[in-house]
């Protein structure tokens, strides 16, 4: 029987296609018995959990200091001392190779075994002691379960599905769409997480807050995903496959007409011309851009190197990756970002603090790499190498004060005091910009103007900071928006400084390709986008029927909207289009 279940839109687009059911299994153990062929890799899975626990407390260890450090330290040692346990350990082991127990079930045993041990005791302190049980077992279970999660999901990518879920990392993401993957309908999450960011780039349809997915959907039942009505429809009807074909044909022929603006000037209906720059991370995105008429790259996330490595990435690795960009862009500008690691973006080298109880607000970005000075070097004399290759500016990511900005010009200058020693050609300038996505270097960006030559707006992690609202959190959506009028005069503020003090503004955050917010932008003074690729025809289309003097004439009284209702209305008024999450 036909049913609709409403959701957001978090990607725009349509496809059919068969649903794959991911359930939440956080809590879930697998009690079937393991045959003789599984208790080898079984016996590693856990062995592999168990050091990722005691990594865990040595990492929250490495991070309390003082008074806190001595008194929390106790609990670490007893936590490690149970980890390291030679009778807890063999008895897993003997439940794993003996008993045929899977590594979830044979933890739960062996807890459900000292409970009891612990609840017979006399002494009420000694039978406390089995919450640091509770504790250790459950740090292991759940460092298992992110194992079995990711294992779950790989099982997923199968050609021609459409995955359901309750939410999705954006890592899981990219490796089911690049096995077949058509589409994502996830029951909560947001249009603004980096998962809703990662399907649009990918042209990935996404659907989030679908309450009743997994109640409903069952596996293999066929569903017509239609982002742009914010609905899923399963068992679609002849009617409903009529009207996906007939968008078929009309998306294949605005693919066409959009295809004729490759080679396009990009300007305003008044005649004003605006750079597009695109946003990359691999030699697709920068092969795409060119195909696009990119101007250059606004935004190469170098992090994407040091995410897919087991380790380190060298000195040669990156430059050939970084050489290899800027040659790729065939003498348009390109911007390469410093390491922007931390928050939710963790690598396999161990140079993020793992454990942050805000990693938000924690070691990210440049504050990270200061941390870690002579990993930070590598990646300047690369980025120094690689721009004799063409035209190449860098910018660094999370800068709150212009101390930061000095202390890496400082080691740009050591950089390349070394490899004029070393012999190595140097380009003769190396423009250094501040990417504004705190609020603090909004509100004092007149002092980062001083020490930067260009600036990079991130409205993602700008307004989830000024608005204190979690992006991924659906129930914040009302709170997060990009109209919000306190969002809207900080964009403004940074903006106007930048043209005050002549120097380039560009804004890399999410809005910057979604051709709904390019009015606003525009009315903001913004002349430099960068975006996605594959976003770069649309927001062209959508420029050449603006009128810049008009917009900018408007700004004053957006400006003074005391609600993102209100604002969305005057905009709306002006330009005759609402904004709309894309």
């Amino acid at each position: 029987m036909r049913q609709i279940l409403a959701g957001t839109m978090a990607s725009r687009g349509m496809t059919l296609g068969r649903a794959r059911l991911v359930q939440p299994s956080r809590y879930l153990v697998d009690t079937r018995p393991l045959t003789e062929e599984e208790i080898p890799s079984e016996l590693e899975r856990l062995h592999t959990a168990l050091e990722t626990a005691r990594q865990e407390l040595r990492e929250l260890r490495g991070k309390l200091h003082g008074a806190l450090a001595r008194e929390v330290n106790e609990f670490i040692d007893a936590h490690s001392l149970l980890l390291d346990d030679a009778e807890l350990l063999r008895g897993l082991d003997e439940m794993i190779t003996i008993g045929r127990y899977r590594a979830g079930a044979s933890l739960k045993k062996q807890r459900d075994r000292l409970a009891g041990v612990f609840s017979a005791m006399d002494d009420p302190y000694l039978r406390s002691r089995m919450e640091d049980v509770d504790q250790v077992i459950g740090r292991v279970i759940s460092a298992l379960q992110r194992q079995t999660s990711v294992e779950e999901r790989k099982l997923a990518a199968r050609v021609g599905e459409i995955l359901v879920a309750d939410t999705i990392a954006p890592a899981d993401m990219a490796h089911l769409a690049g096995n077949g993957l058509l589409g994502v309908i996830t029951s909560s999450g947001s249009a603004y997480s980096h998962s809703a960011i990662l399907a649009r780039s990918l042209n990935l349809p996404m659907l989030v807050g679908t309450r009743d997915a997994l109640s409903t959907i069952h596996d293999d039942d066929l569903i017509l995903l239609d982002t742009e009505r914010g609905e899923a429809v399963v068992h679609p009807t002849a009617q409903d496959l009529a009207r996906y074909r007939a968008w078929q044909r009309e998306a294949a022929q605005e693919g066409r007409r959009l295809a004729s603006l490759a080679n396009a000037p990009t300007r305003t209906r008044d005649g004003v011309d605006v750079r597009l720059l695109a946003n990359a991370e691999s030699p697709g995105d920068v092969a795409l851009a060119r195909a696009r008429g990119a101007d250059g790259v606004g935004l190469y996330r170098t992090e994407f190197l040091f995410l897919r490595h087991k380790g380190l990435p060298s000195e040669d690795e990156q430059f050939i990756a970084y050489r290899d960009v800027v040659l790729g862009m065939g003498g348009a500008q390109v911007t390469i970002r410093t390491l922007d690691l931390g928050a939710d973006k963790a690598d396999a080298a161990g140079l993020v603090i793992r454990g942050e109880e805000n990693p938000a607000l924690g070691v990210r970005g440049v504050r990270l790499s200061l941390r870690h000075p002579a990993v930070f070097t590598t990646q300047i004399r690369a980025i120094l190498r690689a721009a004799c290759y063409g035209p190449v500016r860098v910018l660094v990511p999370m800068v709150t004060q212009p101390d930061e900005l000095i202390a890496v010009r400082t080691l740009f200058k050591l950089a390349r005091l070394e490899l004029k020693r070393e012999n190595i050609d140097l380009p003769e300038k190396l423009p250094l910009g501040a990417m504004v996505e705190v609020p603090a270097a909004a509100i004092n960006v007149r002092a980062l103007l001083e020490h930067s030559d260009f600036l990079a707006i991130g409205t993602n992690d700008l307004a989830q900071y000024v608005l204190a609202a979690d992006r991924g959190n659906d129930a914040l959506e009302n709170i997060y928006n990009p109209l919000q009028p306190a969002l809207l005069r900080l964009l403004s503020h940074v903006i106007s400084a930048g043209r005050r003090a002549g120097k380039p503004v560009s804004l890399c955050g999410e809005i910057g390709g979604d051709e709904n917010f390019t009015a606003l932008l525009l009315a903001l003074g913004l002349c430099e986008f960068s975006m996605h690729p594959s976003r770069i025809l649309h927001v062209r289309d959508r420029l050449a029927t603006l009128d810049h003097a008009k917009l900018r004439s408007f700004a004053p009284r957006l400006l003074r909207a005391r609600t993102h209702e209100e604002a969305e209305a005057l905009l709306a008024a002006i330009t005759g289009n609402s904004c709309a999450t894309s």
